[in-house]
């Protein structure tokens, strides 16, 4: 059977990334975690660290290996939640840590990386058989920053 992870390459605090994604993402663990003993291009033995980690049902793997490419929108994490609650206790400590807010439930955390902090009936809304009711979803969504389940779903209902 195959397997397929993320890899998540960071230039610095790799360890520090991966315990705060774990300490507000729920049912997420730190693995096992692997320090490189031969030399690499990213420099001599013990400078790559590998950390084994999983968000939600997601497996990722975050490796500490000096600077290469920086992360950009075209590699997000989306986390779908359920209420306003856990929308709004993420959204705020992806802030509190350093993160900054973008449009449409979009922020980048400290280290560069693009989160989707979004209800998980998003999807369902936007698709809905009923055009009008995912235009009207859509329009409402593309002028917040932070998701507002409330304000999606008065638009849905019409």
């Amino acid at each position: 059977m195959s397997k397929v992870v993320s890899n998540l390459w960071f230039a610095e605090e790799a360890r520090e990334a991966v315990e705060f994604y774990v300490s507000i993402i729920p049912d997420s663990r730190i693995g096992r975690t692997t320090i490189l003993p031969a030399e690499t291009p990213s420099g001599p033995p013990g400078s790559v660290e590998l950390i084994e980690f999983t968000l939600g049902d997601q497996e990722f793997l975050a490796m500490k290996a000096g600077p290469f490419d920086s992360f950009n929108h075209s590699f997000s994490i989306a986390v779908l939640l359920d209420s306003q609650a856990e929308i709004d206790r993420i959204w705020d400590a992806f802030l509190a840590n350093g993160g900054t807010p973008e449009a449409c439930g979009w922020l980048k955390d400290r280290w560069g990386l693009s989160w989707q902090i979004v209800p998980r009936a998003l999807a369902e809304m936007v698709a809905d058989s009923d055009r009008e009711r995912g235009k009207r979803v859509t329009e409402v969504m593309l002028g917040m920053v932070k998701i507002d389940i409330a304000a999606l779903e008065k638009a849905f209902n019409g």
